[in-house]
């Protein structure tokens, strides 16, 4: 099992490092999954125990000058890591306008991502500096475990305002509830709203646009043949959803959600050769 990949371009190891800073405000710790085209960084809290969950995807491609890797086995060419990503982002800090920067798995005392960033300096040696950022090795038997999760049969499809305003509005909101109730319909209109014994508060959203879901297999979502004014509503964590939108680095090209009525909400943020998927269950 061998995995080492560098990255020279200051533009993409500054994005990467952006991504990484989202994801480290995400979840506490994390799986690192590393095939030959791409890394996935993913949080399964289990949903029905209430946690929430991500799938983050990107093409090694696009970030990395150099990748090579080789997984367990030539029929399971994966390796998969447990990593606390803050340690990762805390490595790729000190990369703010390094010359290069490696990454390595290594294993002295006990498996460790190597990062190494190679820093400019005045004379002709570089300085590097290295960061052993301990992971644990997930067995193959665990990998099912963290397979991309299905996203569920939903009620409505909404493009999301700019995450930012979204953000503002959440961050106010939460000093007077725990929750929030997020509501859309099909004619791109969403509100959020939170409700106590004191207070009821509503932000309305609307020409938002609802995304065109007719699936390549011919079959919609139970969207179909629905009122397109009626409202779905999921009420949800406000911290979940704040943690989300405060986290946010990557400035999605696109954002959406998906909601199941009292079940779960699905927001997907896409940007180039990113997608982000969070899922936050619904409080009963």
């Amino acid at each position: 099992m061998r995995f080492r990949a560098k990255i020279v371009d200051l533009a993409c190891l500054n994005h990467f490092s952006r991504i990484i800073n989202t994801i480290a405000k995400l979840a506490k710790t994390c799986i690192l999954r590393l095939t030959v085209c791409k890394l996935y960084f993913i949080l399964s809290d289990k949903v029905a125990n209430g946690g929430a969950s991500m799938w983050c995807e990107l093409c090694q491609g696009n970030f990395f000058d150099e990748f090579q890797m080789e997984g367990v086995a030539a029929e399971h060419n994966e390796i998969y890591l447990e990593l606390v990503p803050e340690n990762l982002s805390r490595a790729l800090k000190t990369a703010q306008n390094a010359k290069a920067v490696k990454i390595k798995l290594t294993n002295k005392h006990c498996p460790c991502l190597r990062v190494a960033v190679e820093l400019p300096s005045l004379s002709s040696s570089s300085r590097i500096v290295t960061h052993d950022i301990p992971v644990g090795v997930i067995p193959r038997r665990m990998w099912n475990d963290f397979r991309e999760p299905s996203v569920p049969d939903f009620d409505v499809s909404i493009y999301l305002p700019v995450l930012k305003t979204m953000k503002n509005v959440v961050e106010r909101m939460k000093n007077l509830s725990n929750f929030i109730v997020i509501e859309a319909n099909l004619s791109g209109e969403m509100n959020l709203k939170i409700e106590t014994d004191l207070v009821s508060v509503t932000t309305h959203f609307k020409d938002l646009g609802n995304p065109p879901w007719a699936s390549e297999d011919g079959c919609q979502s139970s969207a179909q043949g629905r009122d397109l004014e009626s409202m779905v509503e999921v009420c949800i964590d406000i911290k979940k959803l704040q943690q989300l939108l405060a986290g946010q680095q990557v400035n999605p090209t696109k954002a959406l959600c998906n909601i199941v009525r009292k079940r779960i909400v699905h927001f997907i943020l896409l940007h180039e050769e990113v997608s982000l998927q969070y899922f936050i269950p619904a409080v009963a």
